[in-house]
């Protein structure tokens, strides 16, 4: 495969992992309003997830009951959601370096790898200590577990592209 080729595939899977860091993001801030509509979807006559997935049912209306707590009496504690949005966004915009020069700032692609490899302590741990669902803590655990395959293709044509550019460089001057 050619440089080119190999930078623009680079780029694509960039675009996709910026995108959905991005959506994940945006999808913080309106959360009152997602745990609404998840728990009415849940809870839809025609669901069937009160009776196959009672535990799923029980756990958003418990979230619900939280949430609209917390937004009634105590908004401010959602001001933590607000942060948890604008850190995805910000660290969205850190991949716009390796975007346009992948060999230079790979750095930022293995900091994301740290990054995904850093949910599953904090998931397990922290998971524990506020009583979450082990099961939860798994659809949570596995944000870093799927948030890193595109990271390590990205980092693996990245090392192709800086060994092919290697090449096809002249030696610097002494």
């Amino acid at each position: 495969m050619n440089e080119r080729a190999l930078l623009r595939r680079i780029r694509v899977w960039l675009v996709v992992f910026i995108v959905c860091l991005v959506l994940s993001g945006l999808t913080a801030f309106p959360l009152v309003t997602e745990v609404r509509w998840a728990e009415d979807l849940l809870n839809a006559p025609a669901s069937p997830a009160p009776e196959h997935l009672p535990a799923l049912t029980e756990w958003i209306g418990r979230v619900r009951t939280g949430l609209d707590e917390a937004d009634a009496d105590h908004p401010f504690v959602l001001y933590g959601t607000d942060w948890l949005a604008f850190a995805h966004l910000v660290i969205a915009v850190a991949f716009y370096g390796p975007y346009r020069d992948p060999v230079r700032n790979i750095w930022v692609i293995e900091f994301g790898m740290i990054a995904c490899a850093g949910i599953i302590p904090l998931a397990l741990i922290c998971g524990q200590i506020r009583d979450i669902p082990f099961w939860w803590t798994v659809i949570d655990m596995s944000f870093g577990v799927f948030g890193v395959i595109p990271l390590l293709v990205v980092r693996r044509m990245i090392k192709r592209l800086e060994a092919a550019t290697a090449v096809d460089s002249p030696p610097a001057p002494r």
